[in-house]
């Protein structure tokens, strides 16, 4: 049986793991992100060259914010300034001597829910992957919609508000509001050194969400603001592509609290919405973890080399 490598980089780590062509992974680890395009490279081909020691592997896939062409070519990289107009398929390619696909995360992690997720059996659907930023995986008339230029599914780009503010207008995005590295963390540390200036900043989302059941006077606000914001990302959504189910990915999905506070702040809002709620009524709206949870962007990035 064939056997893949495959890496899911993130804005803060960059997971790996060895895949079968039936999409089981076998092995897996992590290493953080580095700033250098050129030393995260390295560290991969590393591990795949560590796999190789053992066996033979048969490709690499890699999945990463951003647009990617279809060589490969990073056109943007998220949250990793160094991966903009970046050859990562190529660079691989030649270092590795092996196959090498690239696929944009989101897109990655919607063509594995597709082949062994909970979109198995739906046509129209949405992968939304909340981490460092927002990556969106629009899978219509069940086919992955890529837009005219590669670039659909950057749902982490929308402008919420704010037009007059000064700075890159990214900073009043989706990304840094409904994200869970960009938005919901970086929020309470803003506000805990609003507080106590030499408090200790906070990186586990897991534990403001923690604080927040607590009634903790800091993280309770920031993380209902969080919960609005994601929730009125959904319903637009909702209202643009009409899926017949929205899935979550990314470690916050992992978490069962989190996303029965969505859940809930959701069925709330569609409540006070007369259109969306009456629509309801005929075709209930499914909002769901990704079934592969956390591992879905990892799976989905080998697929095309196994068929």
């Amino acid at each position: 049986m064939k056997t893949f490598v495959g890496f899911d980089v993130g804005g803060t780590t960059i997971k790996y793991g060895l895949v079968s062509a039936a999409g089981k992974i076998l092995d897996h680890g992590s290493f953080k992100t580095l700033k250098r395009a050129s030393s995260n490279v390295n560290k991969m081909v590393g591990v795949v060259t560590a796999y190789q020691k053992q066996q033979v592997i048969d490709g690499v896939g890699v999945d990463a914010p951003g647009i990617v062409d279809k060589d490969g070519y990073m056109i943007t990289g998220g949250a990793i300034d160094s991966f903009y107009r970046y050859p990562l398929g190529k660079t691989l390619r030649d270092k590795l001597k092996l196959p090498v696909k690239v696929e944009n995360d989101a897109n990655a992690a919607a063509i594995a829910e597709r082949w062994l997720g909970n979109a198995k059996d739906v046509d129209d659907y949405v992968c939304l992957v909340l981490g460092t930023g927002i990556g969106g995986g629009l899978v219509l008339n069940g086919d992955v919609y890529r837009g005219a230029h590669g670039m659909a599914g950057e749902i982490g780009w929308s402008i919420t508000h704010d037009l007059d503010f000064r700075d890159d207008l990214e900073g009043v995005s989706l990304n840094y509001a409904a994200s869970v590295v960009t938005g919901l963390v970086r929020r309470y540390n803003l506000s805990l050194q609003h507080y106590d200036p030499k408090a200790k900043p906070e990186k586990d989302a897991a534990q403001i969400i923690a604080l927040a059941h607590e009634d903790d006077m800091i993280a309770l606000p920031v993380y209902s603001q969080f919960l609005s914001d994601v929730v009125v990302m959904l319903m637009n959504l909702i209202g643009t592509l009409d899926p017949e189910r929205i899935l979550i990915g990314g470690g916050i999905s992992q978490n069962d609290t989190f996303m029965q506070d969505l859940q809930a702040r959701f069925d709330e809002y569609i409540a006070r919405h007369r259109g969306l709620n009456e629509a309801r009524k005929s075709f209930p709206y499914k909002i769901m973890p990704a079934g592969l949870r956390n591992n879905a962007g990892l799976i989905g990035a080998v697929y095309p080399l196994t068929r």
